[in-house]
């Protein structure tokens, strides 16, 4: 191949790595999902209007956080958790998984909306956004709880998880897979963690829920706003409110529509995408990364370019005098 050719193609190619680099570095992070039943707070807050949420538990989240979280209902999530849950949340943020934006949903209430269940099998749902390989372990709070106080580990039975699933099949927007329910009275929570066995990434969640019985607090507990899930259509119509993606919400095929960005990233026959980037410690900052390296391959191709251009003009003006 002659060198004027090669590096053209040099060219061509460096330009296609920047403008994927470009559109990964502008797509909005990938977010997975929440427990959809027993309804998690985010989800029930969600469902009630970010902007108005109708119960005092969800307007003090607001207040204290913001309606952005209850938008990005997906997004609760550590980048590079990789099981250490408990060394990266910290005792009274386990409902925010230690972020700042999500910090409202750790307002120590026992007016939070919840599910009323009762002890025996259930059947567990969770809504996601993007399917990924992993295994759910979903914790209740042992009798006992009292949530006038922040949530911390030691609350939660974890040696005896009320659910464990891996791999589950999403249908219809859903991961379902089937536990059980211990006895408990009153006001209790469910603790979701779904740990990504392809990448260190995990997603965590919380779930009022209550019990019925003749004890004080569980009359208490039944007086408790009861939690509804957000629909669909409020969802799709909400989808440009939220700073992550939801490409992915028709889940009934192994296809998404829309491309994502390790399609970009496949395309390149490179490894990276926000999969990619999170098996390697990455988490929502690491889109800097990819805007700088963006940056950096158009710095270099418009260097080449110039380069290119430079010789191809001196080799045009000495063709014309050997002429």
């Amino acid at each position: 191949m002659p060198a004027r050719r090669r590096r053209l193609t040099a060219l061509a190619t460096v330009a296609s790595g920047t403008t994927a680099l470009a559109a990964l570095a502008a797509a909005p992070a990938a977010a997975h999902g929440t427990l959809g039943d027993p309804v998690s707070r985010v989800a029930a807050c969600y469902a009630q209007g970010p902007e108005n949420p109708t119960s005092a538990a969800c307007r003090a989240a607001v207040a204290a956080g913001g309606t952005q979280a209850l938008y990005d209902w997906n997004g609760i999530r550590i980048g590079d958790a990789n099981g250490q849950h408990q060394a990266r949340i910290p005792d009274g943020k386990l409902c925010s998984a230690n972020a700042e934006e999500f910090k409202g949903l750790d307002l120590a209430r026992d007016d939070w909306p919840a599910t009323k269940v009762s002890a025996g099998s259930y059947t567990f749902t969770y809504k996601v956004t993007a399917q990924h390989k992993g295994t759910f372990n979903l914790y209740m709070t042992k009798q006992g709880y009292d949530p006038s106080k922040p949530l911390a580990w030691a609350d939660l039975d974890l040696e005896h998880p009320v659910a464990t699933k891996t791999d589950p099949v999403a249908e219809g927007g859903s991961y379902t897979f089937s536990g059980s329910l211990p006895e408990r009275t009153g006001r209790q929570l469910i603790y979701g963690i779904w740990q990504r066995s392809d990448s260190p990434e995990a997603f965590y969640s919380c779930s009022d829920v209550t019990y019925g019985g003749d004890s004080a607090a569980s009359a208490s507990a039944a007086a408790a706003p009861t939690a509804s899930a957000p629909s669909d259509e409020q969802i799709a119509k909400d989808a440009d409110k939220s700073t992550v993606d939801h490409s992915g919400m028709d889940m009934g095929s192994a296809d998404p529509a829309s491309p994502t960005a390790q399609d970009i990233t496949n395309s390149l026959g490179t490894q990276g995408s926000s999969d990619r980037l999170a098996e390697t410690g990455g988490d929502s900052s690491t889109a800097y990364l990819a805007i700088g390296g963006a940056a950096a391959l158009a710095i270099g191709a418009a260097g080449l370019f110039a380069s290119v251009r430079r010789r191809a003009v001196g080799n045009g003006g000495a063709g014309r005098h050997s002429r």
